[in-house]
């Protein structure tokens, strides 16, 4: 993460481990984290678990509660809902910056992503989407901007993926990325930012009908 020190080397492994867990969804929000547990089973004293976890309480994963220790963090429905307020201002600014800059070779490699989600199952397809977002984005030649998107993105990534337990909800997305697409291959700045806007705020309302589905309204 930009702006924090990085970790130790016996450190780095456990934060990758962990977090890999939460990502894949091995480890849920609300499970606890237990120092010695953890640093048995990678053999190492609770230092370096200790460093690990810190890390992950700043990047969001992990919450520390007084006197009860780490857990995985819980991610209510508002946050969810905030962090697509704020795709759409660092993913509209960073489309905007990047489609000037795009060639021939940045178009072709959006394309084949976008290809190959057609058929996708769901978690695979959610993968996919992430690269052809950040492809994307790449030529905006901004990495600050691109690393706080695919931190938020990848923060998110696993409840998104749990939303599409089949590929009902993948059609409306799917003609959004190749609207998109279509706008940067023409060059259109206002028209690709313009649909990118559209398609996050159209996602945030239908994640906000689910939640209420699923009884998580705030």
């Amino acid at each position: 993460m930009a702006g924090t020190d990085p970790l130790r080397p016996t450190a780095e492994p456990i934060y990758d481990a962990l977090k890999e867990a939460i990502l894949r969804g091995e480890l849920v929000p609300g499970d606890p984290l237990r120092q010695d547990e953890i640093a048995r089973s990678h053999g190492v004293s609770k230092i370096p678990v200790r460093e690990a976890l810190l890390r992950l309480e700043v990047d969001g994963y992990v919450l520390f509660r007084k006197n009860r220790g780490a857990m995985v963090r819980e991610i209510s429905a508002q946050d969810i809902l905030n962090a697509m307020d704020i795709r759409v201002a660092l993913e509209c600014k960073a489309l905007e910056l990047a489609i000037p800059n795009m060639v021939s070779a940045d178009l072709e490699a959006a394309r084949r992503i976008l290809d190959a989600c057609e058929g996708a199952e769901p978690r695979h397809w959610c993968k996919m989407v992430a690269r052809f977002h950040a492809t994307l984005y790449a030529p905006c030649d901004n990495p600050e901007l691109l690393l706080m998107i695919s931190g938020l993105r990848e923060r998110l990534g696993a409840f998104t993926a749990a939303f599409f337990p089949d590929r009902a909800g993948l059609t409306r997305p799917q003609q959004d990325y190749a609207e998109i697409l279509r706008s940067c291959e023409k060059g259109d700045v206002e028209q690709g930012v313009a649909l990118l806007a559209k398609h996050i705020q159209t996602t945030k309302k239908e994640t906000a009908a689910r939640l209420r589905r699923a009884g998580r309204p705030g």
